[in-house]
């Protein structure tokens, strides 16, 4: 069963957004923030770390629609 956009911790999202061939540009405070391009288009994602708490749904779906990646799996599944 998938867990969808519930109990994500930062450090998985990170290696999702790694996976995607996004890298950490820089760390303001506790938000790390990602750049990586997808469909050709330059994409920042801010990723906020507080401990192992899992990140709010809402600011995951937030950081999957900033990041363009839903998107692009879409247009792969089309085919």
């Amino acid at each position: 069963m998938s867990r969808g956009l519930y109990n994500w911790t930062f450090l998985e999202i990170s290696e999702f957004l790694k996976k995607h061939n996004f890298y950490l540009t820089h760390i303001h405070g506790s938000h790390y923030f990602y750049v990586g391009i997808v469909s050709g288009i330059k994409r920042q994602v801010c990723i906020p770390r507080h401990g192992n708490k899992p990140i709010h749904p809402g600011t995951f779906k937030g950081i999957i629609l900033q990041s363009g990646i839903q998107k692009k799996i879409e247009q792969l599944n089309n085919f």
